[in-house]
């Protein structure tokens, strides 16, 4: 089968598609035809060992795991002795595990106890490909550090990227006033999304605009710690996705002790967040997309010999939505 590897880090040039073994589903887990892969900030990271604390797990010098690529969507090809929620032919989508192969490759491994379902009947496999990671991330910041309640007012800066278009009808979905961050190029598709006011910040600041929000979920890092402070509510949310914030001197390993540490001398609540793969959520985020919230944006879409020029638009920023690998194209 053809897979992308690297084996060793660098620029998105030391990857390369090779024809390498189909892998085999052990006793637990599931093989998987993939349809459709996103490209996440996290590959990006893996390619180039940056930060180097990545590569406690992914190996010091060299790559460990020479496979790339997480959320996937696909249909089962075959199950191990001990699965029976899937059968062969079933359309699922999931966070695949590296050591089998990776989701940049024609078939990948997952385990069924993990983070794999049913594709919702309305998604295409690009859609759900689309939505492991970057719908996880959305919920967990919304939920469980934004505690997003009906009517409250929340604004997501960087709106237009793939966490941002999940968060906006998340928001949505619980009940939020949403004002949307975005560049001029995305506020038609972030209002198509559901976001009830856009700003477009090459032209407006939005930290001038003297509205207050309960909850500030901020995907860009393009503002300072007390800048955000300053358009949350007295007992406001900051809830801080994927980086450090502009300005913040503890760089990006300290910052969020400091936003902790903040957080006890002042009512508002500064929150960084991990995102955790798990399945409760993963099963959330379907219902929701089932149910027509919530629908993945899919701003471009690669082949697998282009993996290498999607990983350095990703890794360029600015990309808007989802990046999808069609495997088959």
């Amino acid at each position: 089968m053809k897979a992308i590897r690297y084996e060793r880090y660098g620029t998105p040039d030391v990857l390369a598609v090779r024809e390498v073994d189909k892998p085999a589903p052990g006793a637990g887990e599931v093989l998987v035809r993939v349809r459709a892969a996103a490209v996440n900030p996290l590959d990006c990271h893996l390619v180039g060992g940056v930060p180097h604390i990545v590569r406690t797990q992914s190996g010091f010098s060299r790559p460990k795991v020479t496979g790339l690529g997480v959320d996937l969507a696909g249909e089962v090809e075959s199950v191990g002795s001990a699965v029976s929620a899937f059968r062969a032919g079933d359309a699922v989508f999931a966070s695949c595990d590296l050591r089998g192969a990776g989701a940049f490759a024609e078939y990948a491994i997952v385990r069924h106890d993990g983070s794999v379902l049913l594709k919702p009947s309305r998604l295409s496999f690009a859609q759900a490909a689309a939505a492991p990671i970057a719908g996880l991330s959305a919920i967990q910041a919304l939920r469980d550090k934004g505690r997003v309640r009906n009517g409250q007012r929340v604004l997501i800066n960087g709106a237009g990227g793939g966490i941002g278009t999940f968060a906006v009808q998340i928001a949505k979905a619980y009940g939020a006033e949403v004002t949307a961050v975005c560049s001029g190029r995305n506020t038609a598709m972030v209002r198509e999304i559901g976001a009830d006011h856009v700003i477009d910040y090459t032209t407006t600041d939005f930290a001038e605009t003297n509205l207050r929000y309960d909850v500030l979920v901020d995907l860009a890092g393009s503002r300072s710690l007390a800048e955000y402070r300053s358009v949350l509510t007295p007992r406001g949310v900051l809830v801080a996705v994927g980086g450090p914030i502009r300005g913040n001197w503890a760089g990006p390993l300290l910052g969020p002790l400091k936003m902790m540490v903040l957080s006890r001398f002042t009512g508002q609540t500064l929150a960084p967040i991990l995102t955790r793969n798990r399945r409760a959520d993963l099963v959330e985020l379907a219902g929701l997309m089932e149910a027509g919230k919530v629908t993945p944006v899919i701003g471009r879409t690669y082949t697998l010999e282009e993996v290498p020029e999607a990983i350095g638009y990703i890794g360029a920023g600015h990309a808007s939505g989802k990046v999808i690998i069609d495997v088959y194209a």
